[in-house]
Formats: C-alpha cells, structure tokens, sequence
C-alpha cells in the first residue's frame, strides 16, 4: 500500500494540485480583466465573470481533494483530545467511515445533477453547465480515494506504532 500511496501522491495528487493553482491564477486573472475592463475600458466581459466563478467552484471541489489526503479535514479535536488512545484511532476510524459515505454520496448525487443540467449552457461561456456542475462528482470521487489513501495509511502508521510498544 505504500508503493500505491507513493504513485499517488506523486503522480496523482501533484496533478490536482497543479490544476487547482491553474484554476486560481485563471480565476485572478479573469477578475482582474473584468474589473481593468468595467472600469478603465468602460466595456465590461461577457465571460470574465462566468469564468471566475467556474474556476473557483473547482478549485474549492479540487481543495477538498487536497485537505482530505493531507488529513486537514479529519479531525475533531476537542473530542479526540479527551479520549485515550484506542478510543482515539476508533473515532478517527469513525471520521474516516462518515467522510468516505458522505463523499460516496455525493459523488452519486452530483452525477445525477451532472446528468441532469446537460441541456442548460451557460451564456457568457456558451459551452454546458454540466461542466461545471460536474465538479462535484469528481471532487467528491477523488476525495473519497483521498480519504481511503489517508485511512490506509493511519492504519499502517498505528500497527506500526503498536508494533514499536511491544
């Protein structure tokens, strides 16, 4: 699982990365032309501010990706500093268990949005709002696989430790 872990974060999750940095730097830019456009060319975009928000939308569904596999997102800590330690791995399981149902969820639901919304365009861009919303499927699958890299290695890092007790 190690080997996998490693694929991924160097192959996988540095693509996310990347492409969630390129969605803010396209975002930045997009607002800054429609704002140099409205107020000193006096001709505001059409699709600046289409475009802006559709790269924040995926930016914030890439950024959930990211927090998950480095673990951000995986703690209650007032509850987790109360217990001792194998209550503490047993919340952390429980977390883990709700964050990848939840994800799973809504990766199925946002198909079905996807799915649903193929029709409508967005005018300023004139390409399909699905692409936006299909954002969320995406984000939510790839937070999922985040959370079960994460969970795997937790995991691995606690038979370790119980392992070095002995």
């Amino acid at each position: 699982m190690n080997r996998l872990t490693h694929l991924l974060d160097s192959t996988l999750f540095r693509l996310i990365s990347v492409i969630a940095q390129l969605f803010l730097v396209s975002a930045v830019c997009a607002a800054f032309y429609q704002v140099i456009a409205r107020f000193i060319l006096q001709e505001p975009s059409d699709w600046s501010e289409g475009w802006t928000r559709t790269a924040m939308i995926w930016l914030v569904l890439l950024g959930v990706v990211l927090a998950c596999r480095q673990g951000a997102m995986l703690k209650v800590e007032m509850l987790h500093s109360l217990l001792k330690d194998p209550w503490q791995r047993r919340l952390e399981h429980v977390v883990m268990l709700i964050m990848a149902g939840f994800f799973g969820l809504m990766t199925w639901i946002g198909v079905l949005m996807t799915y649903r919304v193929r029709f409508q365009t967005i005018p300023s861009l004139g390409i399909s709002i699905s692409w936006i919303y299909a954002a969320i499927p995406v984000g939510m699958a790839l937070a999922l696989l985040a959370v079960i890299v994460q969970w795997a290695n937790a995991r691995k890092e606690s038979q370790e430790e119980d392992l070095t007790l002995l």
